[in-house]
């Protein structure tokens, strides 16, 4: 084991950097259980779709993103509290049992709901109406677990990792990670179609299992990872000024540390910008697929839809593009995304494809896991464990979901602008609402990471907390 531990470090150094041996296998073990996360996440991603689509209907989508961030408030509410009388420790513990129950509770509903025997034109109101809601809670429960599980994963790498050892770790981290959103996604996903089933409940059943095993694979870690690399950049700098005694209690703790701060609020920014502008990509995304796909046609076009961001992502990890943060810093990493983003609105206004929107879906997810995710993980390592968690929680949680529900307004207007003007010129308005707001928000973007970047390199330096 230790020579394939060393053959490892050495294949990873172009890649990653230079590890330790105890260090890599810390973070060959994180990324272990990052892999079953994501997987599990993006194999719930196309099911979310499909089920809602078939149960509800494709133009609803952005409705439920809206109705997910209402949703979400009491339990980030929730998310909060427990965090203030349990550790971190225990909420990873106790998070999957609690999601790998609703899930599990779930297989077993949509695989009625999806019964061909009773299609949805021929139901009783009653049941059309229960049906449909079954939708909208499928949809509902995946939102919250993207966001609380993963959010509540990378507040915790960030609290039991320094920040030059994050550097090479984090890409690492996320690398392995793809493995999972890779693998998953197909094998799980689309088993149903590959095995002729009528019902994504197989796949929904096999995923709450998976996240049932989360909780010892975290047990496991904590068990076997030496001590000293579990020391928070606070802790091993040895900070205990007035920022660290503060104590902000409450679920809008966080809300008000993002507020006070600019530097919390740089982070917001670029998660809420970020998640705006790919959330419009998505909804043509999927209203463009479903018009080619159905039932478990559609979750299996999806979830290799999922399985191809994943792998791309992994080659791009393979391929250096971590490297930047490393080499020319954390400044350039987070302007690099807005470009690119940037050159894939362009592409989105003026071309009118499936194909195309699957390209560009593909390289903003894909970028994002490479560069962008790595390096906005890392902002959070200079501040209070308070910002970390609850500040983190409400950035990539609420702030995420209301981004989408912002963009979700906008991808409202596409259906009745449709109706009023025709199919045609009703896009052409809508396309045209896109780019008015874009735009402006990667100019603001841009500016914003430029001066996250500068924040986040001085801190390190002079080996302060900035909030």
């Amino acid at each position: 084991m230790v020579l394939f531990i060393d053959f490892l470090i050495k294949i990873s150094r172009f890649n990653f950097g230079n590890f330790e041996r105890k260090e890599f296998r810390k973070f060959l073990l994180m990324g272990f259980m990052f892999a079953l996360i994501i997987g599990v996440y993006w194999t719930l991603r196309p099911l979310r779709d499909a089920i809602f689509i078939g149960l509800v209907d494709k133009m609803d989508l952005p409705y439920a993103k809206t109705l997910s961030v209402i949703v979400l408030l009491p339990l980030v509410i929730s998310y909060t509290q427990a965090l203030e009388r349990l550790s971190w420790r225990r909420m990873l513990v106790f998070m999957p049992i609690i999601y790998g129950s609703c899930f599990m509770t779930m297989s077993l509903a949509i695989t009625f709901a999806q019964d061909p025997a009773y299609p949805k034109a021929e139901m009783p109101l009653l049941i059309s109406i229960a049906v449909q809601v079954l939708g909208y809670l499928c949809y509902i429960l995946v939102e919250s677990f993207g966001s609380l599980v993963v959010a509540l994963f990378w507040a915790f790498s960030s609290d039991t990792t320094e920040p030059t050892s994050a550097k090479r770790g984090f890409p690492l981290v996320i690398a392995i990670g793809q493995i999972g959103g890779m693998v998953l996604p197909y094998t799980v996903g689309g088993l149903p179609y590959r095995l002729g089933l009528y019902t994504d409940g197989l796949s929904m059943f096999i995923v709450s299992i998976l996240i049932f095993c989360i909780a010892p694979l975290f047990r496991y870690f904590l068990k076997t990872t030496p001590k000293d690399l579990l020391i928070s950049f606070q802790e091993q700098n040895k900070i205990d000024d007035e920022i660290t005694k503060q104590e902000h209690p409450g679920f809008f703790s966080g809300l008000k540390l993002i507020l006070d701060n600019k530097y919390l609020l740089g982070i917001f920014m670029v998660n809420f910008i970020y998640d705006f502008l790919v959330t419009i990509f998505d909804f043509n995304f999927k209203v463009a697929a479903s018009h080619h796909y159905t039932g478990v046609a559609l979750t299996n076009y999806l979830s290799i839809y999922g399985s191809t961001v994943n792998g791309v992502s992994l080659l791009c990890l393979l391929l250096g593009i971590s490297s930047i943060t490393r080499f020319l810093g954390v400044r350039v990493s987070l302007v690099i995304t807005p470009i690119i983003v940037g050159v894939a609105l362009t592409g989105f206004l003026f071309l009118d494809s499936l194909s195309f929107l699957y390209g560009i879906m593909i390289a903003s997810k894909a970028i994002n896991y490479a560069l962008n995710g790595p390096t906005l993980k890392q902002l959070y390592i200079p501040v209070t464990r308070d910002a970390r968690f609850k500040a983190q929680a409400w950035i990539e949680t609420f702030g995420s979901r209301t981004a989408k529900d912002g963009s979700s307004l906008i991808n409202m207007l596409l259906k009745p602008l449709q109706s009023w003007f025709g199919e045609a010129a009703g896009k052409f308005y809508y396309l045209g609402i896109v780019g008015v707001i874009a735009f402006p928000l990667l100019a603001l973007w841009f500016a914003t990471g430029i001066y996250l970047g500068g924040k986040f390199t001085k801190a390190v330096e002079e080996k302060k907390l900035i909030c």
